[in-house]
């Protein structure tokens, strides 16, 4: 006999399409940061992001009725209409990752931008809005994603170690940073500061901070441009 699965249950099948392992979520919350122009992105995890992840940025930020909604199914900021699917200019546009990641973890949003008082955080339970307050905060959005995949112990065991999750992080980390130079990034590992970068566009001072100080040297800088083409960094 064939049965239409529960809301409930279905959610969180379609979740773990989204978000395999914990780097799916810093994945998806850094580009979302990158979305929202923030020059200043931190990242922390605890237990390789298993017990905790938290992104923040100084990004555009949300109002209160954005971050209302934002954790709903295909909520976006990015597509208004069929036609813009012509003229995607940004990492993200599904308005998938929020309410993925919210219906397989004890997650927090705070969010203020720029001409409000104060923020709004809100506490999800299942992609939906539980409690919402208002707090002090700069301009920028701070997501905190808890105790991943704790209502879906089946995705729990696809997990590896805290250091092989962790390790999976980090690589994702570093493409961003060597991708976006002219982004400050801070990541931090069970309280231990792993990168940080200073955001100013040097592209080869982010290669000295990833891989050492004596990598840069062996550096070779290429650039090249072919009709609407342009490839530039280094060999």
């Amino acid at each position: 006999m064939i049965k239409r699965l529960p809301e409930e249950v279905f959610s969180k099948i379609a979740a773990g399409e989204v978000i395999h392992r914990p780097f799916s979520v810093v994945k998806e919350l850094i580009e979302n940061s990158i979305d929202a122009n923030a020059t200043e992105i931190n990242v922390e995890i605890k237990d390789g992001g298993k017990k905790l992840i938290i992104v923040s940025d100084n990004g555009s930020g949300m109002s209160k009725e954005d971050l209302m909604i934002c954790s709903e199914k295909h909520s976006t900021s990015k597509l208004k209409d069929i036609d813009d699917l012509e003229r995607i200019n940004t990492l993200g546009f599904r308005g998938e990752a929020l309410n993925s990641i919210s219906s397989v973890s004890r997650m927090e949003i705070s969010s203020k931008i720029d001409e409000a008082p104060y923020g709004i955080r809100i506490k999800l339970d299942g992609s939906k809005v539980k409690k919402h307050s208002s707090i002090p905060m700069n301009k920028g959005t701070k997501i905190e994603v808890k105790n991943l995949f704790y209502n879906l112990p089946v995705r729990q065991k696809f997990m590896k170690s805290s250091a092989s999750e962790a390790r999976l992080i980090s690589e994702v980390i570093i493409r961003y940073m060597l991708s976006n130079p002219d982004i400050r990034f801070l990541f931090i590992s069970n309280n231990r500061e792993i990168f940080l970068t200073s955001g100013d566009g040097d592209l080869l001072q982010t290669i000295g901070i990833i891989f050492g100080d004596e990598f840069p040297k062996n550096m070779i800088r290429m650039e090249e441009k072919v009709s609407s083409l342009k490839i530039k960094g280094y060999i």
